[in-house]
């Protein structure tokens, strides 16, 4: 499995470009997914997962499984030609689109490609599948990173999925009570805001 190529934070290009991944990119989005929650690499940045989990963060069938599905993509950003960031995104029933799989190079944290990343898989959703709703699941012991997702609009549903101990497909918990949150954003309403301002 190739490694993510290294990105310096602070210097450089910041500019981020996007594209769609195909089954080429299988290998660079495991190996990014893996880095920025997983082991002593994902201590870099701050959305490390290594004191709650440990063993992996997806595969290669889980990440192609996205790329091959019919109602869904992986959003690669790209910086000077090499692999910043992804997420996934997946249509589901009543103008919902879940967001998923989201990851920013280690080394690259901290330049504001994370909300860049998250405006775009907004945009597409909103203006491209006509979205009204974003949503997510975010484990609850990351009050950090769901403090993160409020400060950009997003509000907890009341609903939490215990983690599926026992199913190393998503990790191997260093702890009890692990459970998933989870969050939603109406897009109609940044939509609305924008609007406003072109009045």
């Amino acid at each position: 499995m190739p490694g993510v190529p290294h990105i310096p934070g602070g210097n450089g290009d910041r500019t981020l470009t996007f594209r769609f991944a195909h089954a080429g990119d299988v290998a660079a989005v495991v190996a990014l997914v893996e880095s920025a929650y997983r082991g002593e690499s994902s201590r870099a940045g701050w959305t490390t997962e290594a004191d709650l989990l440990d063993g992996r963060r997806t595969d290669a069938d889980a990440i192609s499984a996205v790329i091959a599905g019919r109602d869904s993509v992986m959003l690669l950003a790209e910086a000077g030609g090499q692999l910043a960031g992804c997420c996934q995104l997946e249509r589901r029933p009543h103008t919902e689109v879940y967001f998923g799989t989201f990851a920013v190079q280690p080394r690259g944290q901290g330049q504001g490609w994370g909300a860049r990343i998250l405006a775009e898989a907004e945009r597409l959703a909103r203006d491209e599948w006509g979205a009204g709703t974003m949503v997510m699941s975010v484990l609850d012991q990351r009050p950090d990173l769901i403090a993160w997702y409020e400060r950009r609009g997003y509000r907890r549903t009341g609903k939490t999925t215990p983690f599926p101990y026992g199913d190393e497909r998503f990790g191997v918990p260093k702890r009890p009570g692990l459970a998933f949150a989870g969050l939603a954003k109406r897009l109609d309403d940044d939509l609305g805001r924008n609007r406003g301002k072109h009045r």
